[in-house]
């Protein structure tokens, strides 16, 4: 079947990537061994750009190198959304006695990505660029689009999650639901080193 695949990537990075020795993701390969009956067509990466962190200043530089390998996908497309940083007053899980129960903190939300991935999956759903598509994410927000997709335009959607926990939401609703493990992962590197249009770069290190 002729496939699109759209990809959640912080729902992918910290579902079953991070902290992990399969940060250097070949996203295609990871399809390729997940979806053997179908023939990708075209993946849609969706995710923002991360800034420098004073416990992580490297961060942006291994993103960059990291979507460069993405970029030697051919059929790859990358969209963005951005992050959003304000000063948030929460209530501690477990303040002290005499302690105050609300403390200022830093929150930063990723925005963009969940609406850019369900604005194209119905986009490419309507104009029938597809005959199947899927889903990576674990994000049952993603509800909607999918029910869309299914009942409106009875088009399949299937679902590979990457978080530990199972979306039952999208279990239910979706045609067929995998989970990504850790084994698939494993075969789904990118060599060490890789060729651009602006030359060789490798892998991170302390990747």
């Amino acid at each position: 079947m002729k496939t699109y695949v759209y990809v959640d990537a912080f729902n992918l990075y910290f579902g079953c990537v991070k902290g992990t020795a399969f940060k250097w993701l070949d996203i295609a390969r990871l399809c390729a061994l997940m979806l053997p009956n179908h023939r990708i067509e075209r993946i849609k990466y969706f995710t923002a750009r991360v800034g420098s962190r004073a416990h992580d200043p490297d961060a942006p530089r291994r993103q960059e190198i990291y979507l460069r390998a993405l970029g030697t996908i051919p059929n790859l497309e990358i969209f963005y959304g951005h992050f959003l940083t304000h000063p948030v007053l929460m209530r501690l899980a477990n303040p002290q006695p005499n302690q105050n129960a609300f403390v200022w903190v830093i929150k930063t939300d990723e925005k963009g990505s969940d609406v850019n991935l369900a604005t194209h999956l119905l986009s490419d759903a309507y104009n029938r660029r597809f005959e199947c598509a899927v889903i990576i994410s674990g994000d049952s927000d993603l509800l909607a689009p999918v029910q869309v997709v299914m009942s409106e335009l009875k088009l399949p959607v299937g679902v590979l999650n990457p978080q530990k926990r199972p979306c039952r939401v999208l279990a239910r609703q979706a045609t067929f639901y995998k989970h990504i493990r850790a084994g698939v992962l494993a075969q789904s590197q990118f060599p060490g080193t890789l060729a651009d249009g602006r030359g060789a770069f490798s892998k991170p290190s302390g990747w």
